[in-house]
C-alpha cells in the first residue's frame, strides 16, 4: 500500500480514538500523517489531519499542539506550496525549532518570493537565533536572485562568524551569490579556497564567467575542470552552451554543443533550451531542424520548455509554418508558448495571426501574463498600428497586469509611429511613478519617443538625466538630432560617444552619415565613413552607401555619386539607387534619372514609388508626354499610387487624414480656413508648385487637387482645434511633395506657429517661413 493510501486510511482510524486515552497514540498518528502528507504534497489530506489537530485542541480546552506536530504542519504546506497557510501555522507556533525556520526560508526562496525569505532571516537574527549551515544556502539564493550583492556581502561575514565556511553547501550557494550578482572577484575568491568543489559550482563559476563576457576564463576553468579529473556532465556543458548563447555568441554555443554530442555525451531537455537561441539568434534553420530531430528522437517533444523553445527558434528563422506546426502538437499549451507564438507572429510580419491567437488564447483560459501583453503591444507597434498598440496597452493596465520596463520600451515607439505625444507623455509620467525611468531600455526608448515626436529638446533633457546610457542611448540621440537636420550637434554627440568606454555600431554611424547628408557636410561625411572602416572595423552596409550618395546628391555633385556607385563592392539596392534618383528631381537631371530608375524598376517592379519619382522627375521639367507613359506603365502592371496619409494628434485623439478625403466631419470648416489662408499666401508672394501633380491637367484642377494633400488637411485640422501658439506636430507616410512644403513655410510664418512634420525620409521644423532642411529632402 502506498504512503498516501495509508495516510487516507488512517483518516478514518483517527476519528475511533478516545481522545482521553490516546494522546500519545494520537501524536505518533498525527505526526505519521502529516509526513506522508508532506512528501506525497497531498494538500487535502494534509489539511483535514490540520482540521482535526485543530479540533483537538480545542477539545482539550486550548492545550498546544506539540512542536513537532507544528513543524510537520509548516513543512506539508510549504511542500505543497501553500506558503501563506504555511506562514500562518509558523507564526502561531508556541516554539518555533530549528526545523521551521529552515523550512519556512527556504520554502520563500525555493518558490520567488525572495524578499519574504530575507525579511525572515532578519527577524530570525532579532530572536538572538543562530542561523546553521541549512538556512545559509536559502538566505544566500534568496540575495543571489534579488541581485542582492550588499546584503549578500553581510550574510558571508554571518557565515564566517559562525565557522561554517568550510561547509560544501554554504560555499557552494557563495559562489552562487556572487556570480549572479556580477562580483566574479568574491566569486573566485570563495571558489579557490573550496576544499571540496563538487561539478555544481564549477558549473555556476564557469557560467558566470561566460555571461559576464569572460569567454577564455571560462574556456580555462572548464578545461581545468576536465584535466583534474572532475568530470564535465550535462550541467556544465550546459553552463557553457547556455553562457554563450546568452553573451550572444550562438556560433560557439553552437560548436559547444556538437562537441558535447561528438564526444559522448548526452543533451538533455536544458541543453536543448540553451542551444536553440543560438540557433534562432544566427538564422540557422537548418541547424535548429537538426537538433528538432534529435529531440523526437530522444523523446523531449513532450517537454514544454524545449516546445516553446522549437517555437521561438523557428519563429526567429522565419519559418512560421514550422513554429505554428511546433506549437500545435504541444500537448501541454502553458503560457510560455502562447507567448513565443504570438511574438513570432509579430517579429515576422503577421500581425492579424498574432491577434488572433492572443485573443483565443485568453478566451481559452490561458491567463496573459506581462510578457503575453508586452509580446502583441510589440507586434501592433513593429506593424505600424501604433492605435492598436495604445489600446491594448490600456486593455493591460485595465486587466491588473502592470507593465514592466520592457512593456514600456515596446509601447512607446508606438507613440512615436503616429505622433501620440500626450499618450508618450503619460507614458513617461508612469514610468517616474513605477521608477521605470532608471531602466536603460525604457529611457532610451523614451529618448527615441520624444526625438521623433518632434520634441528634440525634450529627448536631450531625458537623454541627460539617464544615470546609465548604452549604446542603444546614444543611438537615440544622436539619430534623433540626424532626423532634425542639426548635424553639427549630431557630430558634437558622436564626439562625446567617442569619449566613453563605448564603441560605435553600424547604427551609430548611420546616424552620423546621415547627419553629415542632412546638414551637407561633404568631406565630414567622407572623414566618418573611411573611420567607420578604417578605425572601427565596421563593414560598410548598404545603408552607409546610400547615405553617401545622398550627401553628394544633396550638393549637386551627381557624377562623383555615381561613380561613388560603381565603385561600390557591393551590388547597390534600392535605397542606393532611390537616393541617386531623388537628387536627379531634385536637380532635374532626367537622364541620370532614368538609369537610376530603371535600377529601381529591376530591383522592385511592384513599388509604386520609384514610377511616382520618375514622374516628379519628369513633371519637373514639363515633360508630361513621359509622364503619361510612366502613368500607362503603372496601370498596365496594375500599380497605384499609395494613398498620401498623415496623422496629427489633438486632444489626446489621434485623426488621421488621406489625400483628398472627404470623410473628416470637419472637412468644410477645414477647406473654408485652408482656401482663406492660401488667399493670405498668394498676397504674400507664394504661386502654386503645379509641377508637383503627376496629372496633365488643367492648371485650375491641378491647383484644386494640390489642396487636398493630406499633410495640408492636418496642419489645418491642427490649427483650428488648438490654442494659438501651441506647436502643429504631423507625421506622414510619404515624402513630403514641394507644394505642400512651400505652403507649410507660408503658413508657419502667417500664423506665427511652430509646424513639424516628419515624413518617410526625415523631420521638417517649420518656423517664420523657413524649414529645417533647407529646402532640401
Amino acid at each position: 500500500m502506498s504512503s498516501i493510501a495509508r495516510a487516507r486510511a488512517s483518516l478514518g482510524v483517527l476519528s475511533q480514538f478516545k481522545l482521553n486515552n490516546s494522546i500519545s497514540i494520537l501524536d505518533d498518528v498525527q505526526y505519521f500523517l502529516l509526513q506522508a502528507c508532506g512528501r506525497m504534497k497531498s494538500l487535502e489530506e494534509g489539511k483535514q489531519v490540520h482540521g482535526f489537530v485543530l479540533k483537538l485542541g480545542s477539545e482539550q480546552g486550548g492545550e498546544t499542539t506539540s512542536t513537532g506536530i507544528e513543524t510537520k504542519l509548516v513543512i506539508m504546506y510549504v511542500k505543497s506550496q501553500r506558503l501563506a497557510d504555511a506562514r500562518l501555522v509558523f507564526d502561531n507556533m508556541s516554539t518555533a525549532d530549528m526545523s521551521s525556520w529552515i523550512t519556512m526560508i527556504g520554502g520563500y526562496a525555493k518558490h520567488g518570493d525572495c524578499e519574504e525569505a530575507i525579511a525572515l532571516f532578519h527577524l530570525m537574527q532579532g530572536r538572538g537565533i543562530r542561523p546553521d549551515k541549512f538556512i545559509f544556502p536559502s538566505v544566500l539564493k534568496a540575495c543571489a536572485e534579488l541581485g542582492y550583492l550588499q546584503q549578500g556581502r553581510e550574510v558571508h561575514r554571518l557565515v564566517r562568524e559562525s565557522g561554517l565556511e568550510s561547509d560544501p553547501f554554504v560555499e557552494s550557494a557563495l559562489v552562487n551569490m556572487y556570480v549572479k550578482c556580477g562580483s566574479l572577484e568574491n566569486a573566485r575568491e570563495v571558489f579557490d579556497r573550496m576544499s571540496h568543489i563538487n561539478v555544481v559550482t564549477w558549473s555556476a563559476m564557469i557560467a558566470g564567467y561566460v555571461q559576464n563576457g569572460h569567454r577564455d576564463k571560462a574556456m580555462e576553468l572548464f578545461d581545468k575542470m576536465r584535466v583534474l579529473g572532475i568530470g564535465s556532465n550535462e550541467i556544465s556543458w550546459n553552463s557553457l552552451i547556455a553562457g554563450c548563447a546568452q553573451s550572444g555568441d550562438g556560433a560557439e554555443a553552437l560548436r559547444l554543443f556538437c562537441q558535447m554530442h561528438e564526444e559522448g555525451g548526452k543533451p538533455n531537455s536544458v541543453t536543448i533550451v540553451s542551444v536553440l537561441p543560438a540557433c534562432g539568434s544566427l538564422v540557422a534553420l537548418q541547424q535548429g531542424k537538426g537538433i528538432h530531430n534529435y529531440v523526437i528522437k530522444s523523446g523531449f517533444e513532450s517537454d514544454a520548455s524545449v516546445g516553446s523553445a522549437l517555437v521561438d527558434m523557428y519563429a526567429k528563422c522565419g519559418s512560421m509554418k514550422d513554429a505554428r506546426y511546433v506549437f500545435d502538437k504541444m500537448f501541454v499549451k502553458n503560457v510560455v508558448a502562447w507567448n513565443s507564438i504570438i511574438a513570432g507572429y509579430g517579429q515576422n510580419a503577421m500581425l492579424e495571426d498574432a491577434a488572433i491567437l492572443f485573443r483565443k488564447m485568453r478566451s481559452g483560459g490561458v491567463k496573459p501574463n506581462v510578457i503575453s501583453w508586452t509580446s502583441v503591444i510589440a507586434a501592433y507597434a513593429q506593424n505600424a498600428h501604433g492605435e492598436g498598440a495604445l489600446q491594448l496597452l490600456n486593455e493591460m493596465s485595465v486587466s491588473g497586469v502592470k507593465p514592466n520596463s520592457v512593456t514600456i520600451a515596446s509601447a512607446l515607439p508606438a507613440c512615436a509611429g503616429i505622433v501620440a505625444l500626450s499618450r508618450g507623455r503619460e507614458i513617461h509620467g508612469y514610468m517616474i511613478r513605477s521608477q521605470i525611468e532608471s531602466d536603460v531600455f525604457a529611457a532610451s526608448a523614451l529618448v527615441d519617443m520624444y526625438a521623433k515626436c518632434g520634441c528634440i529638446e525634450k529627448a536631450q533633457q531625458v537623454f541627460h538625466k539617464m544615470s546609465q546610457r548604452n549604446l542603444v542611448s546614444w543611438n537615440a540621440i544622436i539619430g534623433g538630432y540626424a532626423m532634425h537636420g542639426h548635424g553639427k550637434e549630431a557630430l558634437a554627440l558622436f564626439r562625446r560617444l567617442q569619449q566613453v568606454d563605448l564603441k560605435p555600431n553600424h547604427i551609430t554611424f548611420t546616424s552620423v552619415l546621415s547627419a553629415c547628408s542632412q546638414a551637407g557636410l561633404v568631406d565630414k561625411g567622407k572623414h566618418y565613413f573611411d573611420m567607420m572602416t578604417g578605425d572601427y572595423g565596421i563593414v560598410p552596409r548598404m545603408e552607409h552607401y546610400a547615405c553617401i550618395v545622398s550627401l553628394l546628391g544633396r550638393i549637386g555633385q551627381l557624377k562623383e555619386a555615381q561613380d561613388f556607385i560603381n565603385k561600390m563592392p557591393l551590388k547597390p539596392d534600392a535605397c542606393v539607387w532611390g537616393a541617386l534618383l531623388c537628387a536627379c528631381r531634385n536637380y532635374s537631371n532626367v537622364e541620370l534619372g532614368e538609369l537610376a530608375a530603371e535600377h529601381l524598376f529591376e530591383l522592385e517592379p511592384s513599388n509604386s514609388g520609384n514610377y511616382v519619382l520618375l514622374s516628379n522627375t519628369y513633371a519637373a521639367a514639363g515633360r508630361w508626354d513621359e509622364v503619361a507613359r510612366v502613368r500607362k506603365m503603372m496601370k498596365d502592371m496594375g500599380l497605384r499610387k499609395r494613398p498620401g496619409c498623415s496623422w496629427i494628434e489633438v486632444k489626446n485623439r489621434v485623426h488621421t487624414f488621406i489625400v483628398s478625403d472627404k470623410s473628416h466631419p470637419q472637412l468644410d470648416k477645414i477647406n473654408a480656413a485652408l482656401e482663406h489662408l492660401v488667399g493670405q499666401m498668394i498676397e504674400a508672394g507664394y504661386v502654386p508648385g503645379r509641377n508637383f501633380v503627376l496629372h496633365d491637367v488643367e492648371e485650375e484642377e491641378k491647383e484644386q487637387f494640390l489642396c487636398g494633400h493630406s499633410e495640408k488637411l492636418a496642419v489645418v485640422f491642427g490649427l483650428i482645434n488648438t490654442c494659438p501658439a501651441t506647436p502643429i506636430r504631423i507625421t506622414k507616410n510619404l515624402r513630403v511633395c514641394g507644394d505642400c512644403h512651400t505652403v507649410i513655410k507660408y503658413i508657419s510664418m502667417i500664423v506665427r506657429r511652430e509646424i513639424f512634420v516628419r515624413d518617410n525620409n526625415r523631420f521638417h521644423h517649420f518656423r517664420d517661413g523657413l524649414c529645417s532642411c533647407h529646402d532640401y529632402w
